[in-house]
């Protein structure tokens, strides 16, 4: 059984309450207002900390107004347990100066250098960004888009046209055979030694298992028969949604498919837990702790395969 016990996930813990359809013409500005107002500061894909190994990404609203200049702070994730707001804004690249230095948001996950939540409002924040920058003209007329409702959404400024955030779904997949052995590929941009489960995005009209099924087809040359969801986790590199599932494929020889992978083949159980302990003899490693790739390759290697939901049909 797929254990219930909370998992150290990167980014997948937010207790921000966004209130997007309540939002008004006014939000914005009360939230700007209020003196436990925090901002969160996106310089180059990355976001400036005070704080230096401790760091700290959130500023007072003067703070933040005097780093960014001229550029307006347009974009409210929510308020916090005690109703403070949240913001966020993007300043141009910048190195580190006094106290203020930029980290990358993968580096904060894994090492694990914030709370839970703030990791994970900053992941919301950096989707949103990367959002709101690719969808400043009109899909439809071509026309410039305005942010409305604090960021929550973009109207086209000629035909009204409405636009959300949009989150593009990945399948990423543990596939078992059922008798102690999964299947792990080795992507060209991986780091040395590294590991990991399958992936790949869900296309147009098709179910998640069913696309667990396709990319594992795909990629590896193997036929999936039952696929069971495991967990989920945001990642916003730029906008995705991992959707980790724990699926039983037919037994075979691997055909793997050398445009997307670099190699791929069966791991034992005993193979894949020195991975995860860092004490494999080949030097193989699996993905950090903050990746559900990780919690996957854990569940199969403690013999909890078999989850506990009902299986996708």
């Amino acid at each position: 059984m797929i254990p219930v016990a909370p998992i150290r996930l990167g980014y997948s813990v937010n207790s921000l309450r966004r209130d997007g359809e309540l939002r008004t013409e006014a939000s914005l500005a009360e939230a700007l207002g209020s003196p436990e107002a925090r901002v969160y500061l996106a310089s180059g894909g990355q976001w400036l900390c005070r704080g230096g190994e401790m760091p700290d990404p959130a500023f007072t609203v003067g703070d933040a107004s005097a780093i960014l200049g001229d550029t307006a702070i347009e974009l409210l994730l929510g308020h916090d347990r005690s109703g403070a707001p949240r913001l966020v804004a993007a300043v141009e690249p910048r190195e580190a100066s006094g106290e203020i230095a930029p980290w990358d948001l993968r580096t904060l996950g894994m090492r694990e250098l914030l709370s839970p939540d703030l990791e994970g409002q900053l992941a919301q924040g950096a989707h949103l960004l990367n959002w709101h920058a690719a969808a400043r003209f009109c899909g439809r007329c071509g026309a410039p888009t305005v942010s409305e409702a604090a960021g929550f959404r973009r109207r086209c400024t000629v035909c009204n046209h409405v636009v959300f955030p949009r989150t593009d779904p990945v399948s990423i997949m543990l596939v078992h055979d059922g008798e102690g052995r999964c299947v792990l590929g080795r992507q060209p941009h991986f780091a040395d030694g590294m590991w990991s489960c399958l992936a790949g995005f869900v296309e147009a009209g098709e179910t998640l298992e069913d696309a667990v099924r396709r990319e594992t087809l795909e990629e590896a040359g193997l036929t999936v028969d039952e696929v069971h969801y495991h967990s989920s986790q945001p990642w916003p590199f730029p906008g995705s949604l991992m959707i980790g599932c724990i699926a039983r494929g037919r037994p075979g020889p691997i055909a793997f498919d050398a445009t997307e992978l670099e190699d791929c083949r069966w791991f034992d159980r005993a193979e894949v837990q020195a991975m995860l302990e860092n004490r494999h003899p080949g030097g193989l490693v699996a993905p950090a702790r903050f990746a559900i790739a990780h919690h996957l390759l854990a569940a199969f290697a403690s013999g909890n395969e078999a989850a506990s939901k009902e299986a996708l049909r």
